[in-house]
């Protein structure tokens, strides 16, 4: 049997031999909401949990429970989105942290693809800053892969938008399958925004009719290798000279 970086594949005593060699858990979080009428309404988890499988193979750590759904009020006009509220999001994962302490981890990265969850998780992290014992750390995923696009993409300051190319070319990358790319547009805002500098509170349908941001059109499976790999990179670096937990794929 191939071995499994899943918690929930693991039978207990296959979790208690795994766990001894270990201290780092996983925990992806997303959302299921619309994400252009191209992508599937679960693309964020989708793409959290498989981060989350990347890194975890280069570092030997364990992934815990996945967060499916999130806060996706801002979207919740377009069908099929699913929302969660923010105080049943905390109270959920609070539990399953307390859980998966009990079980001796002490090293905790939030695997996030979903910017409403980003808020909450700050929020359990902060309160467990006194323990010094344990290290936390959160990837807000789009976002962390603007810092690693350069030269990648091409559509500009729309790149990064909502199911835009990034996010297509991503899950082009990951899930080839589930991309219909014959449904992918060009789409601008409905308005400008000529203070994105501040926080506004808004909804998407706001700047889309269709759940998505940006030109799909141009994405590609090779563009979303690249900022996939580049950010498993980026993230596996944190770990071992942060954390000091190797790279378990460059040992002899």
């Amino acid at each position: 049997m191939q071995a499994t970086h899943f918690m929930k594949e693991m039978s207990w005593t296959t979790f208690t031999e795994r766990k001894k060699e270990t201290d780092l858990v996983i925990l992806p979080a997303g959302a299921f909401e619309v994400y252009g009428p191209h992508l599937p309404l679960g693309s964020d988890s989708l793409v959290a949990v498989k981060i989350a499988e990347l890194v975890a193979r280069r570092v030997g750590g364990i992934i815990g429970p996945v967060l499916e759904v999130g806060d996706s009020s801002m979207l919740d006009e377009f069908p099929g989105t699913i929302t969660i509220r923010p105080e049943s999001f905390k109270a959920y994962l609070n539990d399953v942290v307390d859980s998966l302490l009990k079980w001796g981890f002490k090293d905790f990265l939030f695997m996030n693809s979903h910017a409403g969850n980003v808020p909450i998780i700050n929020q359990i992290a902060y309160a467990l800053r006194d323990r010094k014992d344990i290290r936390k750390a959160q990837i807000d995923y789009w976002r962390f892969v603007k810092t690693v696009d350069a030269g990648v993409l091409e559509s500009g300051e729309l790149a990064h938008s909502h199911a835009g190319e990034a996010g297509t070319s991503v899950m082009l990358h990951l899930y080839p399958e589930l991309v219909d790319m014959s449904r992918t547009m060009d789409v601008t805002r409905k308005r400008k925004d000529a203070f994105p500098e501040i926080m506004k509170y808004g909804r998407l349908s706001d700047n889309t009719d269709w759940g998505t941001v940006g030109n799909s059109q141009v994405a590609t499976a090779e563009k979303g290798q690249v900022l996939v790999d580049r950010s498993v990179d980026r993230i596996v670096r944190f770990l071992e000279e942060v954390w000091d937990i190797p790279d378990r794929t460059t040992q002899a």
